[in-house]
């Protein structure tokens, strides 16, 4: 019997392809270390004077650890990574090998920005960009079988200095963000504070499936999802796959997974089986802002690069099968302080909780002021299919608080302000004496709801499961820098004014709070009683997902963007642009993938059903058997069903050609009105003759045999 193969403990290998702290302390000089570390926590800029000799450790390291090539990494407005690789190899004047990286290319490169969405800000000849590096994301090496490339996290811009990647805007939220959540702490009279800054951890929903079974399919190969099939017998009926053991194969994919990530510095602290056959989760720890939507990136890709290794299909979208529940990226987030204070955990201290109150109470006044950003931050293609149903929110944005803190906030309101308000974790009694109690949290969870608290911090539940973190988390630090902005004005007059600072700040929290009222919703968000009652309360400004994507330049979202130095309106317009451009692309090819699946295996695949059926039934009318109404209208329901899915396929062609005419706002509305609603009646007309074809005639893997991960 062969022996066990041994693999490395997380422990031991944790953080060993990250140049961390930990690498930058014990390479760099004392003086560097110290300046970098300044950069790194917002204290200082960085002098450029050092890159020489950060650069110098940097590549001593990456080469000690394998790696043969160096590349900027950035984040384009595709929503996916970029990286041009550079060699360390080069040759000195005699022809002698050696390994060069200078300050110099650590701090900038100039990859070709020619092929990059850019929103029609630079015609397609002007193709000089920079990448310049970003010192608070720690450099890493992507190994590869022959050797390894150390990743520079950095910004992209084009050579006018508009920028062409996610991270800019990112980083520009963090900062208005964080600024002033330092100056509401410093009128607290908190001065040892040196810092803020905002956490973030993303829950990753996705699917596997049997590769070799998936790839046969054109619709998952360049989809992501499947346009045809009709759910089967068991899918998530039973509410049995939720939490249930992790099948042997996906959790070996999961443990490599693991693994590769730790290298990289990645903490995944949780893994289980999601609702729906075949879907499951990854959680992992919080972290810096800019840190974590950098590791989602990395998430994501490995996980990628492992499911070829362990012949799985992964799918990140948010709507693979019909009927079934879909995928998001589950945005956990809040604010911490340098002294590792949570901002918003409650608290039995009375002046600790009055702080907390404020953070909260200037976020929800944020979103009150500015859902509509929120809302276009999470309107994409996959979620047009996604939100609404099946655990995803509603497009429609409110705040669930929980019955304790909602409760809170009531009593200041109506001015009842003492010990009894504050938050105190109970405990749940069992009555079986053999347990221990549980601790009760401050608030439940609120599935329906697009962002809830859920205790010591709030949750989003909208954005779907194959965005990039970076638009939505950039959102939402921006309404909270809003809402920052609006309750330090008010609050810092109040002290001016000679008021006692826990006093003023539950003088504003009041105020805030009713101001903030119409966003605030403890129910069922799926009810039709709340839809009508959102639209009532002013918060439904969009229907439609490109509706959405036009809240980005709605006049109060463009000038609060620009007031928090977040975006120019010429920025903000290309961002809309490229979100627009995006949505049609994606349809327009699900709109080409249907037809030639409909064309290339069901409409043959029907033919030979009714060649067989035909030959069977007259053998049948030749015997002289009887009862054969139900088999002959069966032939009638293929032959009627191939008739119409060649009508409605030539009309969805059709549509296509019509839509090639059309500005892109109008391509967008005529995709929602017309192309979605058709797309929608070729499913339905080939999923009613998929129950009628044989398996050896079926022309694509069913949902039954897809949703299996049986070899």
């Amino acid at each position: 019997m062969p022996e066990a193969k041994e693999y490395p403990k997380m422990k031991d290998i944790y953080g060993s392809l990250v140049f961390d702290r930990r690498e930058m302390k014990q390479r760099l000089p004392e003086d560097v270390y110290e300046m970098l570390a300044a950069a790194i926590e917002g204290r200082q800029k960085l002098d450029s004077s050092v890159a020489d000799t950060v650069a110098l450790a940097m590549k001593d390291w990456a080469v000690s650890k394998g790696a043969d090539h160096w590349a900027h990494w950035f984040h384009p407005l595709s929503e996916t990574t970029a990286e041009k690789h550079a060699a360390f190899l080069t040759a000195d004047e005699n022809g002698n090998p050696l390994n060069s990286f200078r300050g110099k290319d650590l701090m900038q490169s100039e990859p070709d920005a020619s092929s990059f969405p850019s929103g029609g800000t630079r015609s397609t000849f002007e193709a000089r960009g920079y990448s310049a590096w970003d010192p608070t994301s720690p450099a890493f090496i992507i190994r590869s079988k022959k050797g390894g490339t150390l990743c520079i996290p950095s910004v992209f811009l084009a050579y006018d200095g508009s920028p062409l990647d996610l991270k800019t805007y990112l980083l520009r939220a963090m900062q208005a963000a964080e600024s002033r959540a330092m100056k509401m702490l410093k009128l607290f009279g908190n001065r040892g504070v040196r810092y803020v800054h905002a956490t973030v951890g993303a829950e990753q929903e996705f699917f596997l499936l049997d590769r070799p079974r998936a790839q046969k399919r054109p619709d998952i190969r360049f989809c992501g999802r499947t346009l045809v099939g009709s759910p089967p017998p068991r899918d998530q009926k039973m509410e049995d796959h939720y939490f249930g053991a992790i099948h042997a194969r996906v959790l070996s994919y999961m443990e490599d997974v693991q693994r590769d990530l730790a290298r990289l510095g990645v903490d995944i602290a949780t893994r289980h089986n999601e609702a729906a056959r075949c879907q499951f989760e990854f959680a992992p720890k919080f972290t810096e802002a800019n840190l974590s939507c950098d590791q989602n990136q990395l998430i994501m890709e490995t996980m990628r690069k492992m499911a070829r290794e362990h012949e799985l299909r992964l799918l990140f979208h948010e709507k693979p099968f019909q009927e079934m529940n879909g995928s998001g990226k589950h945005i956990n987030f809040s604010f911490e302080d340098s002294e590792g204070r949570n901002l918003l955990k409650p608290s039995t201290n009375h002046r600790r909780n009055v702080i907390f109150l404020s953070f909260l109470s200037s976020f929800i006044l944020g979103v009150s002021r500015h859902f509509g950003l929120l809302q276009a931050s999470v309107s994409t293609p996959g979620n047009m299919y996604r939100l609404g149903g099946h655990e995803a929110p509603p497009f429609i944005i409110s705040v669930y608080l929980g019955e304790t803190v909602a409760g809170m906030i009531r009593a200041i309101e109506e001015g009842y302000c003492d010990d009894s308000v504050r938050p105190a974790k109970g405990t749940l009694d069992l009555g079986l004496p053999k347990l221990p109690d549980i601790v009760a949290f401050d608030s439940d969870r609120n599935r329906t709801s697009p962002i809830a608290f859920t205790g010591n911090k709030f949750e989003f539940r909208a954005p779907g499961a194959s965005q990039a973190m970076a638009t939505p988390v950039m959102a939402l630090l921006s309404v909270w820098a809003a809402g920052l902005d609006e309750f330090i004005k008010l609050f810092e007059k109040r002290i001016d004014d000679g008021e006692d600072a826990v006093e003023a700040a539950i003088q504003t929290i009041r105020e805030v709070s009713e101001m903030s009222r119409n966003i605030r919703f403890e129910g069922d968000a799926y009810t039709e009683k709340w839809h009508k009652e959102a639209e009532g309360r002013g918060l439904v400004k969009a229907r439609t997902i490109p509706q959405g994507i036009d809240l980005f330049m709605e006049p109060s979202t463009v000038k609060m963007l620009e007031e928090m130095g977040v975006f120019t309106k010429k920025e903000l317009e290309a961002f809309h642009t490229i979100k627009l451009e995006n949505f049609v692309k994606n349809i327009e090819i699900e709109m080409s993938v249907l037809r030639d699946m409909v064309w290339e295996g069901i409409l043959p695949a029907i033919s030979k059903q009714l060649i067989l059926e035909r030959d069977s039934f007259a053998v049948a009318e030749e015997l002289g058997a009887e009862g054969t109404e139900g088999w002959k209208q069966i032939l009638s329901h293929l032959a009627a069903s191939k008739i119409k899915l060649i009508k409605q396929t030539q009309e969805l062609a059709k549509l296509r050609e019509r839509m090639a005419a059309m500005t892109t706002r109008e391509h967008a509305d005529a995709i929602v009105d017309s192309a979605v609603p058709l797309m929608a009646e070729i499913r339905r007309s080939a999923d009613s003759v998929e129950v009628y074809l044989s398996n050896e005639i079926m022309p694509y893997p069913n949902y039954r045999n897809l949703l299996s991960l049986s070899a």
